[in-house]
């Protein structure tokens, strides 16, 4: 009897070793159903994208990964089941790995990611069904979702708004303390899954919906066919074109005519234009439009006495600024004159300037003239000239030895909060900054913020997103997915506009330094603000003897609204218009602040806090503001690698 138990024990102990076995090695057992998920979209985009793999294994992954939720979000669509059955789950790993042999010969997912077989048909908190998650949310918060999300989602605005709400519907409603399940359908992708399969109306396999939700670009498709229709058009133009050949020559000879008259006048009003400046024989009007003048380059150099070196105010990796005086004798002008420049830029160069010129605020300077020349011993220029601000740039008052007051700085502060909000919602077309920092924040005679320097700017014309190849901005202040990813969006100026407004706050610049330790490596002010905050001590980012403070929640709020600007995520931040709501409303409450992730180089400290309050799951502040939320996320910001880095000086004044 006592070797039959033995024999039974063994046989049990043989029977547990070859399960778990079979969850790290792809069984080959007949068994297994048939896939129920549908690839066939997926694999028809990756092929059509040209999807080229990455030599970063984690990254490859990361994108089979996403192309897994796609699809998952597609089954949801087709049958209100978020997972296929658990007995397909080999059979479904298969059916993928076929998939992504096409670009990725002879990887194997599950050995390659250490993704588990059951991985594929589990979820977060037993959540399968629509109507699991529908009773589970309230119907306010899909409500919230469905007017965020259910509009194209392929600009970055409509985008980040989506995955806002998306996020706050999780913080607040799918929290599970299960483990991590491969980072494949877990809490924080459930309501991606949903919003691409029921609420938005184009669905997953939308090209702006998978590189919104799931992060996936198959733009280069949309891009061929595009190309091809406009082939076709252009074919369908020149024959057009030859047909009416013959019409054209019998009325050149009358076009001709009317031409030459059109530019008599033309030439005829330019110098009226130029006679009623008062600017001199080398000024120009380039549009009626606009007061923006083209200046010659000997005019700049007298009002710069040849840019006398008595007249430099500012230096920077793009350019020196000088101050000028016009021929008027009464006009101050900031010349910002820019380094290592050829003809070839030109056309888009002065096409910049233009609307640049058309845009009027308060809040941004207004762009005076520009120059383009090319000289002999100087080799090709390219200037752009705007009024003097006799009180500097913000950088200058911040760290000055007189400290400003809290109204000036609230001021300050709504001021550059107006000025980018019109900047991003109010120009045609719209402006993303990308170099928002406080050298660039000029202040006029009554401190009325200004935000200056146009010169890295992108526009952004309806459709267009910008995954932008080359970084541009200053160390400190830039968005963590422009980056490391060239993500820009909106929402970069508005982290970047979170971290000057926590210098302002503050007085501590954006990289902060311990000059009695040197060997400490540097910090940011946004780690900084945040510590503070999360133990519920905002008031302490408020700078030590500050002249006139305000009302203490008057002061948190502005920290809280700074800290939630600056915030690591894209989708935790608001937009510019929603920020000048907030900061100008006296009884508006900062929304919730989702908990910052976990950084790399996080401490122990830092690490043992995040768990604790990962498993209560809400912290408040001591001005009773809404609580925050764990997301539990990889944290990229305190990573803000650059190409190109720019000093304090590249401002115009």
């Amino acid at each position: 009897m006592c070797h039959l138990h033995l024999l039974l024990f063994l046989s049990l102990q043989l029977l547990l070793l070859s399960s778990a076995q079979n969850d790290t090695v792809p069984s080959t057992s007949s068994s297994s159903s048939p896939c129920p998920l549908n690839f066939t979209t997926l694999s028809t985009l990756v092929r059509d994208a040209d999807v080229k793999p990455s030599n970063d294994v984690g990254a490859n992954c990361g994108y089979i990964a996403e192309g897994l939720r796609l699809v998952l979000s597609q089954y949801l669509q087709s049958t209100g089941s978020f997972y296929p059955p658990v007995n397909t789950s080999e059979s479904c790993w298969t059916s993928y790995d076929s998939v992504v042999d096409s670009f990725l010969p002879g990887f194997k997912i599950r050995s390659s990611c250490g993704f588990r077989t059951q991985w594929i048909s589990e979820g977060c908190m037993n959540i399968s069904t629509r109507s699991e998650f529908e009773r589970l949310v309230p119907q306010s918060a899909l409500d919230d979702a469905v007017s965020n999300c259910n509009q194209s989602l392929e600009n970055g605005s409509p985008c980040a708004s989506c995955l806002t709400s998306l996020t706050t519907l999780q913080a607040s409603y799918l929290t599970s303390n299960s483990p991590f399940n491969g980072n494949i359908s877990d809490c924080t992708n459930l309501p991606l899954i949903y919003a691409g399969a029921l609420i938005n109306q184009y669905g997953p396999s939308d090209p702006g919906t998978a590189k919104c939700l799931f992060s996936l670009d198959f733009s280069s498709s949309q891009n061929r066919n595009n190309r091809k229709k406009k082939i076709l058009l252009i074919s369908l133009i020149t024959v057009v074109g030859f047909i009416g050949i013959c019409s054209i020559f019998v009325g050149g000879y009358f076009f001709s005519r009317l031409k030459k008259n059109r530019a008599k006048m033309a030439e005829k009003k330019r110098r009226i234009n130029r006679v009623g400046s008062g600017a001199g024989p080398n000024l120009s009007s380039i549009g009626g439009s606009t007061h923006l003048m083209k200046f010659g380059y000997d005019e700049i150099k007298r009002a710069t006495k040849n840019f006398h070196r008595d007249n430099l105010i500012g230096k920077g990796g793009y350019g020196n600024v000088y101050k000028g005086l016009l021929p008027d004798n009464t006009t101050e002008i900031a010349v910002k004159r820019f380094k290592n420049c050829s003809a070839a830029g030109d056309a888009s160069f002065t096409h910049e300037v233009e609307v640049i010129a058309s845009i009027r605020h308060v809040n941004l300077v207004e762009l005076r003239g520009y120059c383009v020349a090319t000289t002999n011993l100087e080799g090709h220029q390219r200037i752009i000239v705007c009024d003097l601000m006799h009180n500097g740039s913000l950088h200058d008052h911040l760290y000055g030895s007189t400290k400003l007051s809290w109204p000036v700085r609230q001021k300050i502060a709504l001021g550059m909060a107006r000025g980018l909000a019109y900047l991003h919602y109010g120009a045609q077309p719209s402006i993303i900054h990308r170099d928002i920092k406080a050298s660039n924040i000029l202040l006029d005679d009554n401190f009325e913020a200004k935000v200056a320097d146009f010169g890295l700017a992108k526009f952004n014309p309806e459709g267009f997103s910008h995954l932008s190849t080359r970084v541009a901005g200053t160390m400190g202040y830039v968005a963590p997915e422009y980056a490391l990813y060239g993500q820009l969006t909106e929402r970069s100026d508005v982290f970047s506009f979170g971290v000057v407004l926590l210098e302002l706050l503050s007085g501590k610049k954006a990289i902060l330094s311990d000059a009695g330790n040197p060997s400490l490596s540097p910090s940011l002010v946004t780690d900084w603000a945040w510590s503070l905050v999360r133990k519920g001590h905002g008031l302490d980012v408020i700078e030590e003897g500050m002249p006139e403070l305000g009302p203490e929640s008057v002061m948190e709020k502005y920290v809280l609204t700074a800290v939630l600007c600056s915030h690591p995520q894209l989708y935790a931040r608001p937009t510019m218009d929603q920020v000048v709501k907030i900061l100008e409303t006296e009884n508006m409450q900062v929304p919730a602040i989702p908990e910052r992730p976990i950084s790399f180089n996080a401490e122990l400290e830092d690490i043992e806090r995040s768990a604790s309050s990962s498993g209560s799951g809400q912290m408040s502040t001591s001005g009773g503001f809404q609580s925050y939320y764990s997301m539990g996320h990889v944290d990229f910001g305190s990573h803000n690698g650059l190409e190109e880095v720019e000093d304090n000086g590249t401002n115009l004044r």
